[in-house]
This record gives structure tokens, sequence and C-alpha cells, in this order.
């Protein structure tokens, strides 16, 4: 692949690891496994409506891979000028949940993501999911779509952690869930900017694929160590990829 192997060389040097050995990839959903952004901004503007928010599709895309919670409690706050509990919060971002879960038909699942699933699999690789999502739907979901790959306990939601993305909690919990991995042996494939960042504050290979409309330059000054246009190009170049991986065993420095 095409700035994969300097792509690499510049993560070690960066994070001072002697090598890159992945056990498992961390997959962000919603713009990663499933096509349900559009969805997503649709819900965020009627529920915060209800409550004389404005919120825009940017807003929606910019606070994407955030806490649920945590977007509603930092909208009230700018446009309010006021601090909600955390169980006001959580009525709001319920009811965004209910319209979200109203709109039909259920968003697809990303193409490339069934192709690229099997070849993680294929290579040994664990799968796990690092969502800023808590609603139970999705997770029954990912488990209908995915549970030939995936188990629930391989599943960290807006409810594991304090800190939402962009920090890095959520990743190093996905590292806790999938065995205590280091953040060498773990890839991280996000579309978002917080979620990238995330990523990259876990000290996690992350590979951005801009799946909305935000300019690459969005994803790549989040420090993304590589950024794909589309996923099917991630499943297309997987087998690249993962033979550029480094052998040596690896250890922070």
């Amino acid at each position: 692949m095409k700035g994969m192997t300097e792509s690499i060389r510049i993560y070690l040097a960066q994070t001072g690891f002697e090598a890159l050995r992945p056990k498992a990839v961390l997959f962000d959903m919603d713009g990663v496994l499933y096509d349900s952004m559009p969805s997503h901004a649709l819900a965020w503007h009627q529920s915060m409506a209800h409550y004389g928010l404005e919120m825009s599709t940017a807003d929606a895309y910019a606070t994407e891979g955030a806490r649920g919670i945590d977007t509603v409690r930092e909208m009230v706050k700018r446009q309010q000028g006021k601090d909600i509990t955390q169980e006001q919060a959580q009525e709001m971002y319920d009811l965004k949940s209910r319209i979200f879960h109203s709109i039909k038909p259920q968003p697809p699942i990303m193409q490339g993501i069934p192709r690229l699933m099997a070849q993680i699999d294929a290579c040994g690789l664990q799968i796990g999911i690092v969502t800023g999502s808590g609603q139970r739907p999705l997770i029954a979901r990912l488990m209908q779509d995915f549970g030939q790959y995936l188990t629930t306990d391989h599943i960290v939601t807006a409810y594991d952690v304090e800190r939402g993305k962009p920090a890095p909690d959520p990743y190093l919990a996905g590292l806790h869930k999938m065995g205590d991995l280091k953040p060498w042996e773990a890839l991280v494939v996000e579309n978002a900017p917080l979620g990238v960042a995330a990523g990259v504050a876990a000290r996690i290979f992350t590979i951005a694929v801009n799946t909305g409309p935000l300019p690459d330059r969005v994803l790549a000054d989040k420090g993304a160590n590589l950024v794909l246009p589309r996923m099917t190009d991630l499943s297309e170049r997987w087998s690249e990829l993962y033979s550029s991986f480094s052998a040596p065993s690896a250890s922070s420095s």
C-alpha cells in the first residue's frame, strides 16, 4: 500500500514502540460499520429543537463519537449558558434515541465492512467495537449483523467510561476488554475527528476512513496515521496493510 510503510515508521517514531503487531481491530460504529450519520443528524436536529436548541448537520458530524449525554450538555451550555445534570441530559438524549430508532429504513451496513470483517477474522485478529452510543437496540443489531466475529464483552459503550471521545478512555477500555492488549497490539478504524483524536491519544495506530462530508485534512490534523476515502479501500487493501506490520516483538521505550 502506498505510504503504509512510511505511516508505520512515523507511528513507531512518535510512540517509541519497536514494532506494530496487531492482535485486534477496534471499530467505531456509526459512520464506520453503519451508514447511519444522516439519520443521526436528523434525530439530533429534531430532538434538540424540542428543547429550544439548534443542532445542525455540521454540529452532528463535529460531535460524532462523543457520548450522547456529553454532546447534550455541551449544546445546552453553549446555547443557553447553563449547566444541566446528567439525568437531565440523559432525558434529552433518550428523546434523540427514540427519534433515531423511528426513522425507517434502518441504516445499511457500510459497503466493504462484511468483506473486511471476514478478512480480519481470517488473519486471526480479534474484532472489537468502541462506540459513544449506549443504545441497547444498536448493540443488539451489532450482534445480529456481526455475531460471528464479535462477542458482547468486546463492545465498549458510553456506559463503560466516564470520559468519552476525544479522551483516550474508550479505546483504552477497548484494549482492556480485548485481553489487556498494549497499544501496539491493536488498530483503530474511525471516521470522526473526535474518534481519531481518541485513538491517537490512546497511542493506537489509527486509520481514518472518511465516510462523511469533512475534508481529509480534518482527520489528518487530528493525528490519523492513515486516511482513506472509502471503507471499500480498506477492504481492498487489507492484505497489503496486514503484510506491512512489523514482525519483531514490540515493547515501549
